[in-house]
């Protein structure tokens, strides 16, 4: 199982469009808040332990955000909300 490459900035802009504190990402991930904060504190790629990694993004992508990769044509990583309807299909 390949892990996948998410960065600290795409964490925070998820947390945006979701508008949740490091505390709510804490609370639905399952990871402590100053573990949070420490993470978002860096830049790069999300660090830490890989199971810390997966519960962040994990939580994030139950709440709706898909990450993107970049492509091909040059465009860079980001985030996007997706609807309920999207997300059961």
């Amino acid at each position: 199982m390949s892990i996948r490459k998410v960065s600290i900035r795409q964490v925070k802009a998820a947390r945006a469009l979701l508008a949740w504190s490091q505390t709510d990402l804490a609370s639905a991930s399952g990871v402590s808040e100053p573990t949070v904060k420490r993470l978002e504190a860096s830049n790069g790629d999300l660090g830490g332990r890989s199971q810390t990694g997966a519960k962040i993004t994990a939580a994030l992508e139950e709440a709706g955000i898909l990450f993107i990769d970049p492509d091909d044509a040059g465009h860079g990583v980001g985030v996007r909300l997706v609807t309920r309807r999207l997300r059961d299909e």
